[in-house]
């Protein structure tokens, strides 16, 4: 890999499409049967987010919750028409580990089903809300393979409150799993002192130096693999509503929203990005026998 290759090498970048009702940080304070009667104003930050990834080039993936694919078909059509990849974020941001597996098969069958009447295209990827496929849910995998779905990115390798799954590998690869094969996409980390440390984006991205986002794709790169990077439209949109909540909460969901696209737009303009569809292309029909991170690009 030339020293060029290692300053823009080609990542992954990936969208969590919610509204910022729908953040898990905010869910003791924002009942379900309130969401539709809440302003919406997840368009807001996916125009922002389209506009910015235009004027660097860049396409990525975007992962829709059924719920706004519902109400707001025609966003969904205009990411996909401005070239970038659909896939499933479940139906309504229930975690996996909240869910029987009968329920998260209903939702994530769901979710396929429309984001595909929507776009006329074929869903393939998935996201758990919260990265929330845990150790002790690995079924979820399962039942993601017996759906059709061929990749997953829920399985942060990260120990923390929450979410996490200590332990998981770092950088893309096939899960085989009971039911078949299934291609897992982590988001980026950065390793220090045998510890992975999140820097992914998203709140690491607005509230920690930017540095680790930037140090966590070079590394990735020397190891001549893509890292998933992510973000959320709602934290491109520093005027939404301040709902009441704890002052720890306050700080996780709202501090550093005026400097989210500054910083998102450095970042795009030091590496290239693409989607996970385009990154890996027809591997991903495959069984499984590749490994990803070194496969050609698409």
């Amino acid at each position: 890999m030339t020293a060029a290759e290692v300053r823009r090498p080609t990542h992954i970048f990936t969208a969590d499409v919610e509204e910022y009702f729908h953040a898990s940080a905010l869910e003791p304070y924002v009942s379900r049967a309130s969401w539709s009667q809440r302003e919406s104003r997840v368009g807001l930050g996916v125009f922002r987010l389209l506009q910015l990834l235009a004027d660097h080039r860049a396409s990525g993936t975007f992962f829709v919750l059924g719920w706004v694919a519902h109400r707001l078909p025609d966003l969904v059509r205009e990411i996909a028409a401005a070239g970038h990849e659909i896939a499933s974020h479940g139906w309504d941001h229930r975690r996996v580990t909240e869910q029987t597996p009968a329920e998260f098969r209903d939702s994530v069958r769901r979710t396929r089903q429309a984001l595909e009447d929507v776009t006329g295209t074929r869903i393939i990827g998935f996201r758990a809300p919260s990265f929330s496929i845990t150790p002790g849910h690995e079924w979820a995998l399962d039942v993601l393979i017996e759906e059709g779905y061929r990749y997953d990115s829920s399985l942060f390798p990260v120990r923390r409150v929450g979410y996490g799954y200590a332990g998981g590998r770092r950088d893309p690869h096939w899960l085989h799993r009971p039911a078949g094969s299934l291609a897992e996409l982590p988001p980026a980390t950065l390793r220090v002192w045998r510890v992975n440390l999140p820097a992914a984006g998203g709140a690491y991205l607005r509230l920690l130096p930017p540095v680790l986002v930037h140090a966590a794709l070079r590394e990735a790169a020397e190891r001549g693999v893509p890292g998933v990077v992510y973000i959320h439209p709602w934290e491109l949109d520093p005027d939404q509503p301040r709902l009441p909540a704890s002052p720890l909460t306050r700080v996780r969901h709202y501090a550093g929203l005026r400097r989210t696209g500054q910083r998102l737009a450095r970042v795009l303009s030091t590496f290239r990005f693409t989607s996970i569809a385009r990154r890996f292309g027809a591997d991903l029909a495959q069984t499984g026998s590749t490994e990803l991170g070194v496969v050609r690009e698409s």
